[in-house]
């Protein structure tokens, strides 16, 4: 990773915690039903997830209460328009957006003193079935302030009347308990802590529970993808929704998904474009074995490139050149079939969200076909990052600069 984080293409935008902060983070995580890190100093993303926290618990979605009960924390205004770097949701983003847009004077107010705890609740205490996450509709963001300061403010206030009323202005013990306040919490009489529940509407989506699904209900029929195969198997023996169900793998996916108008293919355009040119070339690096040159060499020099495709054995070279063998055959005939001639995953690469589709569903669907069939590296990058950066890890040092070259040309 240390070559992702050198070109900053690796968790860069994470904001430091330490002294005050750190004791903040605590307190909403105790709140929250978690335990305390005992780290000094660690990072945060937009929704207040720590990768250090995460490995010293052990667990990536430690600010999840089961799968069904995932959670935030706002400790700094920095936080606003930051990245989730493991969102569990693929629309997690989109709601801290929505609450720094509606809150986003309070927060900043707030954050001086104080820290904001997140609950995104979407009524469903557990999930039991995976089918359950066809109840996702609105999810209700609830925020609650840490020291339950808004509960302070009002006693704070109710102690101010109480000083007014009658002779209270000289009684030493109302003075004490006004003064108490003021030292533990400041002075809360003019802040506007309200922070009243936001509803955030619900459509097509991918969670991280059970194993990875994609719930695609914003099209002819609901279609669920599981990215488990276990999941998948319990998935199809419920028979209490008429919902059409998918392991992401199955050929049959992508015909239907092509059926309902969600993908769509045109491999007469798709040859023509960079991305093309990226995909064919990270195909190429699957099939070079103890290589004279660098990879990066090779993909970048067309000559290099050419004379170590010319030395690989012919079914590799079909694979690797099977779009434009096929687009040739047709121009004298068109009897030949894609699927006799291209291969599978390098068609199926060359999907992308059909046209009609408005942008937040052409984001899930770009996953989706990144998760298909995981050829680009530069979509693979920015739909998948944690896919990617396991893959990364066991690549060729030089297969590894090509990819943060290619990578930071398009940033």
């Amino acid at each position: 990773m240390q070559k992702l984080k050198e070109a900053n293409l690796y968790r860069s935008e994470l904001i430091p915690i330490s002294g005050k902060l750190v004791e903040r983070y605590n307190k909403c995580l105790v709140k929250l039903g978690f335990t305390k890190t005992k780290l000094k100093t660690f990072h945060i993303d937009g929704i207040g997830w720590s990768p250090e926290v995460a490995e010293e618990k052990e667990n990536l979605h430690y600010l999840n209460n089961g799968e069904a009960n995932p959670h935030g924390i706002i400790i700094s205004p920095l936080q606003k328009g930051k990245p989730v770097y493991l969102p569990y949701h693929t629309f997690d983003r989109e709601m801290m957006q929505q609450i720094f847009k509606t809150y986003g004077d309070k927060i900043n107010d707030i954050t001086r003193d104080s820290a904001i705890c997140i609950d995104f609740d979407q009524k469903i205490d557990a999930f039991y079935e995976s089918l359950d996450l066809l109840k996702y509709n609105t999810i209700h963001i609830n925020f609650h302030l840490m020291n339950n300061l808004y509960h302070q403010q009002n006693e704070q206030l109710q102690l101010i009347e109480k000083f007014k009323e009658g002779h209270n202005f000289i009684d030493e013990e109302v003075h004490s308990e006004l003064l108490n306040s003021a030292k533990t919490y400041g002075d809360l009489r003019a802040r506007d802590l309200e922070l009243p529940a936001i509803d955030f509407s619900v459509s097509s989506f991918y969670t991280r529970a059970f194993g990875g699904v994609y719930v695609l209900r914003d099209f002819i029929t609901p279609i669920i993808v599981f990215e488990d195969e276990t999941w998948h198997k319990e998935a199809i023996k419920d028979t209490s929704y008429e919902v059409l169900i998918y392991h992401i793998h199955q050929p049959e996916l992508m015909d239907k998904l092509r059926d309902h108008v969600i993908i769509e293919y045109d491999l007469e355009v798709a040859v023509k474009t960079e991305r093309y040119e990226r995909i064919k070339k990270f195909e190429m690096t699957q099939y070079l074995k103890e290589t004279q040159h660098p990879i990066k060499d090779i993909l970048d020099n067309p000559i290099l490139y050419k004379s170590y495709l010319n030395k690989l054995d012919i079914e590799s070279r079909k694979k690797i050149m099977s779009v434009e063998r096929y687009l040739e055959k047709l121009e004298t005939s068109n009897q030949y079939k894609i699927a006799d001639i291209v291969d599978l995953k390098l068609f199926e690469a060359l999907h992308r969200p059909h046209s009609s589709l408005e942008g937040k569903h052409q984001d899930l669907i770009w996953k989706l076909l990144v998760n298909v069939s995981p050829k680009d590296v530069l979509y693979w990058y920015w739909y998948d990052k944690e896919d990617f950066y396991n893959s990364f890890e066991s690549w060729d040092d030089s297969l590894k600069e090509w990819t943060i070259a290619t990578i930071s040309n398009k940033i």
